[in-house]
Protein backbone atom coordinates (compact mmCIF):
# COMPACT_ATOMS: atom_id res chain seq x y z
CA UNK A 1 0.00 0.00 0.00
CA UNK A 2 2.90 2.37 0.77
CA UNK A 3 4.18 2.13 -2.79
CA UNK A 4 0.74 2.81 -4.26
CA UNK A 5 0.24 5.93 -2.15
CA UNK A 6 3.66 7.23 -3.21
CA UNK A 7 2.90 6.38 -6.82
CA UNK A 8 -0.12 8.70 -6.50
CA UNK A 9 2.26 11.51 -5.52
CA UNK A 10 1.97 11.52 -1.74
CA UNK A 11 5.15 10.91 0.28
CA UNK A 12 4.80 8.22 2.94
CA UNK A 13 6.84 7.26 5.98
CA UNK A 14 6.62 3.64 7.03
CA UNK A 15 7.16 3.40 10.78
CA UNK A 16 7.89 -0.22 11.64
CA UNK A 17 9.53 -2.58 14.07
CA UNK A 18 10.86 -5.02 11.45
CA UNK A 19 12.86 -3.03 8.90
CA UNK A 20 13.62 -5.97 6.56
CA UNK A 21 9.88 -6.39 5.93
CA UNK A 22 9.56 -2.71 5.02
CA UNK A 23 12.50 -3.06 2.67
CA UNK A 24 10.91 -6.14 1.09
CA UNK A 25 7.59 -4.39 0.44
CA UNK A 26 9.40 -1.44 -1.12
CA UNK A 27 8.80 1.38 1.35
CA UNK A 28 10.97 4.38 0.47
CA UNK A 29 11.14 6.16 3.83
CA UNK A 30 11.48 3.83 6.79
CA UNK A 31 11.64 4.83 10.46
CA UNK A 32 12.44 1.98 12.88
CA UNK A 33 10.25 1.94 15.98
CA UNK A 34 10.44 0.34 19.44
CA UNK A 35 8.97 -3.17 19.58
CA UNK A 36 6.28 -5.28 17.94
CA UNK A 37 3.70 -5.08 20.74
CA UNK A 38 4.39 -1.35 21.33
CA UNK A 39 5.78 0.21 18.12
CA UNK A 40 5.40 3.82 19.27
CA UNK A 41 5.92 3.48 22.98
CA UNK A 42 7.34 1.59 25.90
CA UNK A 43 5.01 0.84 28.81
CA UNK A 44 8.01 0.33 31.11
CA UNK A 45 8.83 4.05 30.89
CA UNK A 46 7.33 6.82 32.96
CA UNK A 47 4.68 8.95 31.27
CA UNK A 48 7.16 11.77 30.66
CA UNK A 49 9.83 9.42 29.27
CA UNK A 50 7.30 7.82 26.97
CA UNK A 51 6.12 11.22 25.73
CA UNK A 52 9.74 12.09 24.93
CA UNK A 53 10.23 8.78 23.10
CA UNK A 54 7.08 9.29 21.04
CA UNK A 55 8.03 12.89 20.26
CA UNK A 56 11.43 11.76 18.96
CA UNK A 57 9.84 9.11 16.74
CA UNK A 58 7.29 11.54 15.32
CA UNK A 59 9.97 14.21 14.77
CA UNK A 60 12.07 11.64 12.91
CA UNK A 61 9.07 10.63 10.79
CA UNK A 62 8.33 14.26 9.91
CA UNK A 63 11.97 14.80 8.92
CA UNK A 64 11.81 11.66 6.76
CA UNK A 65 8.56 12.85 5.19
CA UNK A 66 10.17 16.10 4.06
CA UNK A 67 13.38 14.47 2.80
CA UNK A 68 13.71 13.73 -0.91
CA UNK A 69 14.85 10.16 -1.47
CA UNK A 70 15.97 8.38 -4.63
CA UNK A 71 16.06 4.90 -3.11
CA UNK A 72 14.87 3.12 -0.01
CA UNK A 73 16.18 4.98 3.03
CA UNK A 74 16.15 3.91 6.67
CA UNK A 75 16.13 6.89 9.01
CA UNK A 76 18.02 5.52 12.00
CA UNK A 77 17.97 7.14 15.42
Amino acid sequence: MVKEIERAGLPVVHMCTVVPISLTVGANRIVPTVAIPHPLGNPALSIEEEKELRRKLIDKALKALTTEVEEQTVFEQ
